[in-house]
């Protein structure tokens, strides 16, 4: 067995979710499942399937994103890993969505942060074994930050 790392592609610093799910109607599913939560959703997802063709399946509303999904899955190329990129929305927005999806089983994180994936390669295949997401603490908040996380969520609208 080889651990490799893969840094997630996002030049744009966009919201995604990467996860774990089994079956091939997972990118309809999750299709299907964003765009009754946030309609006129933008949004790309792709899904590392891991068996018969093993290819990767891909679905969305925008060319782009669903270009940049397919990207970083084929990069992946782990079993059963799917990957949504967003524009104009939060994964707050779509998670508890997503994870109610019947055939998803986790998710690695959801984040705009710079993200490095930590894989197992075997003779058989390739697996996700947890996610670097981000950065390591720098110290903790003070009163001056409390103040600015609270203006901050009220200024994007999700706090009163």
């Amino acid at each position: 067995m080889e651990l490799k790392t893969l840094a997630i592609e996002n030049p744009e610093s966009l919201n995604f979710i990467l996860g774990h799910a089994h079956f091939i109607k997972t990118v309809e599913d999750i299709h299907e499942a964003i765009i009754c939560t946030v309609p006129n959703a933008r949004f790309g997802v792709a899904f590392c399937e891991a068996s018969m063709e093993c290819l990767v399946r891909h679905s969305g509303t925008d060319e782009g994103l669903i270009q940049l999904a397919r990207d970083n899955a084929y990069a992946l190329s782990a079993g059963h890993t799917f990957i949504i990129f967003m524009r104009d929305m939060f994964p707050i927005n779509i998670l508890n969505t997503i994870k109610n999806v019947p055939e998803v089983a986790r998710i690695h994180c959801a984040t705009a942060n710079p993200v490095e994936v930590i894989l197992a390669q075997t003779d058989q295949g390739r697996g996700i074994l947890g996610v670097i997401d981000g950065f390591s603490s720098k110290g903790i908040e003070t009163d001056a930050d409390i103040e600015k996380r609270k203006g901050f969520l009220r200024m994007i609208g999700y706090k009163q």
